[in-house]
């Protein structure tokens, strides 16, 4: 960026432009000097000097003052991005627990808090339990709803552009909760619903399975199977937010594709329907017949949707992810072996890195994305002022 010559009206305006410009240049680089931002941005060296200086008494950036040094001169001092300026919220609501992670604006978590829940609680019970995760998240950490610049929340089920679970959701009667309405009361800062597969598909490219790749499938597998796409380095939801929910085609099998391992022959009564799998799946690495029958039915059944987005989509990675990713080491080979069998062009299969997290980190980087946007799309204003 290059300084030009301009009318008194406009100088303010540049002045914001080059102060972004400088923040641009120190986010996701180390800590930079004067002759370096200067490189980076194509200012003057004494335009970086006056503005960088600027931005550390408004908080948005900070000095590491030189340490001792044998060169001659005075070593430079060297300016980095003030990450503790805002923070935000990635949350998890999911059917067992609730889960929220806070970070700082490089995406570093600086706390977590976990909680079980009734997978029947009502929305009522539901919502209180998020909002004591919410509270402890923020008090353990030393923070307030002030200080946070953005929340996204993941949820169950295909989201509209309400921010409603208007299709279908396994939350008990989730489908009229206004989860925008409520966080309003306790934040002023931007909030956006979204759904789990497609927060987990954001996951698992930010800092999990797929970091390399732009064009990803996730594979939610569980009790409850989904899908999240990533086409072109972006998450695709859709025209009303249902991308990806091919499970509701009943041809695919998603639906009833968990019932092979529930009802597998030789699972002890005392075991609950919820804890079945766990036991099909370790009967399985011992040799149990039925058992090992029923894991490849099951994926059979699997890979019967993920073939149709693969058909479709061309990715370049498929992300094995959700509960039953802890048991990639029974599946990965068997859905590889279906999907070369179904497919035109094989993509790469990998079992998520993250897993149960995968959600709540991806929700933690919309939120950086959407602070992001805020950030650099042509002013330097926030939901809070910096704090120094």
């Amino acid at each position: 960026m290059t300084e030009v010559t301009t009318t008194g009206a406009d100088l303010p305006r540049l002045r914001e432009l080059n102060s972004l410009s400088i923040v641009r240049a120190l986010r996701d680089h180390p800590p930079s000097t004067v002759t370096e931002l200067s490189r980076r941005t194509g200012l003057s060296r004494p335009a970086v000097d006056v503005i960088a200086q600027g931005l550390v008494t408004d908080g948005w950036a900070s000095v590491l003052e030189p340490g001792a040094s044998s060169a001659v001169g005075r070593p430079a001092r060297r300016y980095q991005f003030r990450a503790g300026a805002g923070h935000v919220l990635g949350i998890d609501v999911g059917v067992h627990k609730i889960l929220a992670l806070l970070a700082d604006l490089d995406g570093a978590i600086v706390h977590s808090v976990r909680h079980a829940v009734d997978a029947q609680a009502g929305p009522e019970a539901r919502l209180a339990e998020l909002d004591e995760v919410v509270d402890a998240c923020l008090t353990e950490a030393g923070k307030t709803p002030t200080d946070i610049w953005a929340v996204t929340v993941a949820v169950t089920g295909a989201v509209d552009s309400a921010g409603r679970t208007t299709f279908f959701t396994p939350l008990p009667g989730w489908k009229g909760v206004d989860l925008t309405a409520h966080l309003a009361t306790h934040f002023s800062c931007p909030t956006v619903i979204e759904n789990d597969c497609k927060l987990a598909a954001l996951g698992e490219q930010w800092k999990g399975a797929a970091t390399d790749a732009d064009d990803i499938v996730y594979l939610l597998a569980g009790l409850r199977t989904g899908a999240g796409l990533i086409i072109d380095g972006v998450l695709r939801r859709g025209f009303g937010g249902a991308a990806g929910e091919i499970g509701a085609l009943k041809h695919v099998r998603w639906l009833d594709a968990p019932q092979h391992l529930q009802n597998c022959p030789g699972v002890p009564e005392t075991v609950s329907p919820d804890d079945a799998a766990a036991w099909v799946f370790n009967a399985a690495r011992d040799g149990h017949k039925a058992a090992r029958t029923a894991v490849n039915r099951y994926v059979k059944d699997l890979a019967v949707g993920a073939a149709a987005l693969v058909l479709t989509l061309d990715p370049q990675v498929v992300v094995f992810g959700g509960g039953f990713s802890r048991s990639a080491d029974l599946m990965l080979d068997p859905l590889r072996r279906e999907l070369e069998r179904l497919c035109l062009r094989m993509p790469e299969v990998r079992a998520s890195t993250l897993g149960a997290d995968s959600v709540a980190l991806g929700a933690l980087k919309l939120s950086l994305n959407e602070v992001d946007q805020r950030l650099f799309g042509g002013s330097l204003s926030a939901p809070v002022a910096p704090r120094r």
